[in-house]
This record gives structure tokens, C-alpha cells and sequence, in this order.
């Protein structure tokens, strides 16, 4: 057992070395995620599955009918947050282009990359950011008013691990600190959140926004 554990971190560094080296354009993968669309123009949100995945679009199920170039935002489990514009239907489905930026696109690519050699990989190695073990307390606010205390288990600059008994529907807004964004996964000791319109802010002021309590 020993002689082939040096073999497999081999191939997973080898796998996570050549995503970050290899940013190139796919074509659409294969994915079948569960996924949740949101529709500013009606301020509606569906459950969704995310048929087929490339950096510059998707191909989605979704029981809902889409004119062309309605404005959807897409949260794909594993991948993220992605904004677009509906540009086709195809049968049950709909194909929408992604409005994204030029480093959205290349990390996405990446992401592909991971995911198709999922096999040899942790989860952890599929988020979008490095997670940073971090501990502390603080709360957030669900959308009906509740607030709820919570401990902080690990933070990226794109969302946060906390362990908390209560558990918010996947998709469900909320305010943790200062800071707006939505439950992205449930977990063993809590949930995930991911941040909305974090850009701008580096890793000291996101903790502070969070107010994260030691």
C-alpha cells in the first residue's frame, strides 16, 4: 500500500499542474450537473440541470420556457456562478452564451480540465479558489430575518464553509457579515456558501467583512 500512494499524489499534482498550465478554449463537456437558474426580468428561480459545460456557454434542462436573449444567471454545482443570455432552444433544452470575462472563461476552462480527471482528485481540488482552513465565529442572516450563529471552517475569496445545525435550502440567499451570498451545498457539520461580488476585496477585508470572531 505504501509503495503506491507516492504514485497516485503523482498523478493528481500531475493533473492539477497541467489544468493550470493548459487554459485552452473547450468544447462543450459532457457534465449532467444539478444546477439552479435565476431569472432577474421575474426575479424566479428554478431547479436545473446542466446538460453540457464550455467557458463561453451551456446547454440546460429546465422546466421553464425562455424567449431568446432573456437574461438568466446560472449556478452549476461544482462550477459556480455564470451570467448569460438564452440564445437557443432544443427541444426540452435551451443553450445559453455565457457573458463572462476573459480570466471567468480561462478559470472555467481549468475547471474542465479537473473535472474530467475527477477521478484522481479530491473535491477540494474542483473549487474555484484555494480554502484556507480558518476558525472562528460569527452568524448570517436568512432570508426571513432569522439570524443564525455559526463557526467558521475554512474561507476562499469565493465563498466560505461554516458548521451550523440549520440548513438552508441549496440556492437560498443570505447575509453572512457584511456580505451577500448563497448556499451553494449542505456538508456533514454545516453548509457552503458562496459570495456574490466579492472582486474587489482581498483576503484581510473579506475576513472583516465577515466580522469573524476568534
Amino acid at each position: 500500500m505504501s509503495a503506491q500512494a507516492p504514485v497516485a499524489n503523482s498523478e493528481t499534482d500531475s493533473v492539477v499542474a497541467r489544468a493550470k498550465a493548459d487554459r485552452r478554449r473547450f468544447r462543450r463537456v459532457r457534465v449532467d450537473l444539478p444546477g439552479k437558474l435565476f431569472i432577474p426580468a421575474t426575479a424566479q428561480e428554478y431547479s436545473c440541470t446542466v446538460v453540457d459545460l464550455s467557458p463561453g456557454g451551456a446547454s440546460i434542462a429546465c422546466d421553464v420556457e425562455l424567449m431568446a436573449d432573456t437574461q438568466i444567471v446560472l449556478y452549476a454545482n461544482t462550477f459556480g456562478r455564470f451570467e448569460g443570455l438564452v440564445v437557443r432552444k432544443d427541444g426540452p433544452r435551451f443553450g445559453v452564451r455565457f457573458l463572462s470575462t476573459a480570466l471567468k472563461r480561462e478559470r472555467t476552462a481549468e475547471q474542465l480540465t479537473l473535472y474530467m480527471n475527477r477521478s484522481l482528485l479530491a473535491e477540494a481540488d474542483l473549487r474555484r479558489d484555494d480554502r484556507t482552513p480558518t476558525k472562528g465565529l460569527t452568524r448570517f442572516v436568512r432570508h426571513d430575518g432569522q439570524i443564525v450563529s455559526c463557526e467558521v471552517l475554512d474561507l476562499s475569496m469565493s465563498g466560505i464553509s461554516v458548521k451550523t445545525d440549520a440548513r438552508p435550502a441549496v440556492g437560498e440567499f443570505i447575509l453572512i457579515g457584511q456580505l451577500a451570498g448563497r448556499v451553494a451545498r449542505h456538508h456533514e457539520n454545516g453548509i457552503g456558501i458562496e459570495f456574490v461580488g466579492t472582486a474587489n476585496n482581498s483576503a484581510e477585508r473579506l475576513r472583516d467583512k465577515i466580522a469573524i470572531a476568534r
